[in-house]
């Protein structure tokens, strides 16, 4: 049985962001060949091409992180119909200098919960648009666009709905095949 590692982005840096809660449940549902580790965006300076030649420590450590590990999960709201820009910037981080591109080739999956009842979906889009880019291998179904309320989803990710938490087990359950399919073709072979 092979164990993956897996890299998470919570695209919010609120500390009661919904979207952290959401990772904590996707963790406690995801299958037991899934190894998780929060890569933190907080403290990245704002990306600037000045940066290319020479790295601050904040960056380098991003890279590494994503080197590290065999997928990336983005857990994120949306923010004014897009990306929030403390991730858009991690991943400006990440996909540069010219040809160092972190994402290349890795298996990546999107989701995230709103307060709204269409959940991301417009953020998603436009996140997906740039993973694209970067030549991240997305998986594309099932989508996840989750409307969070708190009588669902308790702050430490247990959830007490049976079939959102079911849908949340199956989304988790597809990414693992779907890493397991990507890797079988695509090896990362910085990934240890």
């Amino acid at each position: 049985m092979t164990t993956y590692k897996v890299g998470y982005f919570v695209g919010s840096l609120s500390s009661t962001s919904i979207n952290r809660i959401l990772s904590k449940a996707l963790i406690r549902v995801a299958p037991t060949e899934l190894e998780f580790s929060e890569i933190p965006i907080g403290d990245l300076p704002l990306y600037s091409a000045d940066f290319d030649t020479d790295y601050p420590p904040e960056a380098r450590k991003l890279k590494a992180s994503i080197d590290a590990v065999d997928a990336v999960l983005f857990v994120s709201p949306e923010y004014n119909r897009s990306i929030p820009g403390a991730l858009k910037n991690a991943i400006d981080w990440a996909s540069r200098p010219w040809g160092q591109n972190s994402f290349d080739h890795i298996p990546a999956a999107v989701i995230g919960a709103s307060i709204g009842q269409i959940g991301t979906a417009i953020g998603q889009q436009s996140l997906r648009a740039v993973l694209s880019f970067c030549n991240a291998r997305q998986m594309t179904s099932p989508e996840a666009y989750i409307h969070y309320t708190p009588e669902v989803f308790r702050n430490d990710g247990e959830v007490t709905n049976a079939s959102t938490e079911e849908f949340l087990r199956i989304y988790m359950s597809e990414f693992h095949s779907y890493i397991r399919m990507v890797l079988t073709v695509l090896p990362r072979p910085s990934a240890t």
